[in-house]
């Protein structure tokens, strides 16, 4: 039987409630250490409800990632539209900016750091590649193809999730400072800022 529009909304509508829980799950827990009955909780569902609308948890993931990635392109394409004067340094530091917010709320953080620990399987690993191929050539689309600042742009996220992951900001030690100049607060650089204000260097 052919599924009426209305029940298509309403499967398309309670799918994507089920993958925004899974992201926040699944970036508290990671994909080896979250349940799919966790993730049915979290959303006040039946686990035999989530596997109707995704065949396996490995789907579910790649799912839950895949918003992730929408969600970080999103937040780009929004801070470059408000850039000083458009040009590809002032795009850079604009969506640095915007990177630092979002990693700073951490479950977009965790859920690509727990995405890299999984990549051993093969649907996570493609999906980690898609994945980051579409923000850099989205940032590359964004900076009007300066390959050289995405590649910084990219570098310091990379740092930052570092930073923020393990909470450099609280080690005083001296090589903790190598990695986290400036002033760790709010949305903070941790090296993704020029001197003068926040964002990605030239």
């Amino acid at each position: 039987m052919t599924p009426t529009p209305t029940a298509r909304s309403t499967a398309d509508a309670r799918r994507a409630d089920v993958v925004a829980c899974a992201l926040t799950v699944f970036a508290r827990r990671g994909y080896h250490g979250t349940p799919v009955t966790a993730v049915a909780d979290a959303a006040g569902i039946s686990q035999a409800y989530v596997f109707r609308l995704f065949p396996t948890k490995t789907a579910l993931f790649v799912a839950a990632l895949e918003l992730c990635y929408t969600q970080l392109r999103a937040e780009l394409t929004a801070a470059a539209s408000g850039a000083r004067d458009g040009s590809p340094a002032q795009v850079l530091e604009a969506m640095g900016d915007a990177y630092a917010r979002l990693v700073d709320e951490r479950d977009l953080l965790m859920l690509q750091v727990h995405a890299q620990s999984a990549s051993d399987v093969p649907e996570v690993r493609a999906a980690v590649r898609r994945g980051y191929g579409s923000v850099v050539e989205h940032a590359r689309a964004l900076a009007a193809g300066d390959d050289a600042g995405v590649r910084r742009f990219l570098a310091l996220g990379q740092l930052y999730h570092l930073v923020v992951a393990a909470d450099l900001a609280g080690v005083e030690e001296d090589w903790a400072r190598v990695l986290t100049p400036g002033v760790l607060t709010g949305a903070v650089d941790a090296g993704l800022s020029t001197p003068d204000r926040g964002g990605v260097p030239a």
